[in-house]
């Protein structure tokens, strides 16, 4: 029997415990820590923070708050499109781009890639 190709909208993403973030109104602020050796260097050196405040935009902010472990990126989607209409237009592109670049700086994690509902 072939593997079933897992579906990218089924995945769960949720917030990372580990990372610091705070709502200001309906802007998210969220704490991006720099480690590492060349961090440490610009650090001591160069003086650059060890803690950069990214501050997200409209779409980043309520996609940030709707990741919560308990909807998937397809519902979340819906989400987005009801809030924002057509100017979230190209939709699932730039969501799933969005949620992998998250995934990847260590920002989100996927609860359960495919949650089993019954």
């Amino acid at each position: 029997m072939a593997k079933q190709k897992e579906n990218f909208l089924d995945y769960y993403p949720r917030r990372n415990a580990n990372v610091d973030w705070r709502q200001k109104g309906n802007a998210v602020e969220v704490d991006m820590v720099h480690k590492g050796i060349s961090h440490w260097i610009a650090q001591r050196f160069f003086r650059r923070p060890r803690v950069s405040h990214i501050r997200l935009d409209d779409f980043g902010s309520f996609i940030w708050l709707q990741m919560d472990g308990s909807r998937s990126v397809q519902e979340i989607g819906q989400a987005v499109k009801e809030r924002f209409g057509q100017k979230a237009e190209p939709l699932y592109e730039r969501l799933c781009q969005y949620i992998k670049t998250l995934h990847r700086e260590g920002f989100i994690v996927y609860e359960n890639k495919i949650k089993k509902r019954g």
